[in-house]
């Protein structure tokens, strides 16, 4: 059941856009719903392990997505007490049933009506993304992963029909071999891309810039809502 702010206020460098807090689940995790001027899809951006919807990096994703003219919806798949206990963190089946739970949110919102959805993972939560979008054929029309770990998402690799771009750092060779091995499980359409020089972070100048270059353009092709 989706609860929002009643209120709808303009959100800073985002002109003719609304914002919106909204709780997500029976457990009521908090996030926030952006939705620009003539958005052409909805992105749903699932963190990984020991971030949340508070973390710079995400907050810059959001706005490369605003710019990019797509929605977001940022939460945290944790409650507090939940991520106090690091086998939450790691149970990569409890974080896809949250991120289910924020589809549903997404379909349920009137402001969203007949916007194509997709999935922006990181780290862990690129696992959860991908096993959610396994889960939901049909629903999840584009799926990036950046920095993931998409070998945690197990048998649901070979389920998944949506578009799905793996970003890597160059310099993350370990999970760059995971993210190939993992995308040759899969029968959809598949794309990697390496940041040379970056980290697992991104952390190293102009490497997450790089990164959500390439997410954009990957759901500026993929994630777009026909007209209706």
């Amino acid at each position: 059941m989706m609860r929002t702010a009643p209120e709808t206020r303009q959100p800073s460098g985002l002109p003719g856009a609304s914002i919106r807090d909204v709780h997500i689940g029976p457990r009521r995790l908090p996030g926030r719903l952006q939705i620009p001027d003539q958005a052409q899809g909805l992105v749903i951006l699932v963190h990984g392990a020991g971030s949340g919807r508070l973390s710079p990096r995400h907050a810059y994703a959001v706005a490369r997505l605003h710019e990019a003219k797509f929605a977001t919806l940022l939460f945290d798949l944790l409650s507090e007490e939940e991520s106090a206990d690091r086998r939450h963190v790691f149970d990569i089946g409890l974080l896809a049933g949250r991120v289910g739970q924020a589809i549903a949110l997404a379909k349920a919102e009137p402001l969203l009506a007949g916007l194509a959805i997709g999935l922006f993972g990181a780290s862990t939560g690129a696992a959860a993304a991908l096993r959610a979008a396994a889960a939901h054929p049909g629903v999840i029309t584009a799926l990036v992963s950046r920095g993931g770990r998409p070998d945690l998402a197990g048998e649901a690799l070979g389920e998944v029909a949506s578009p799905s771009l793996f970003i890597v750092g160059g310099e993350d060779k370990d999970v760059r071999v995971l993210n190939e091995t993992a995308r040759a499980r899969m029968a959809c359409v598949t794309d990697l891309i390496v940041i040379p020089g970056a980290g697992h972070l991104f952390e190293e100048p102009g490497a997450l810039a790089a990164a959500l270059d390439a997410a954009c353009a990957w759901f500026s092709r993929y994630l777009h809502t026909e007209a209706r």
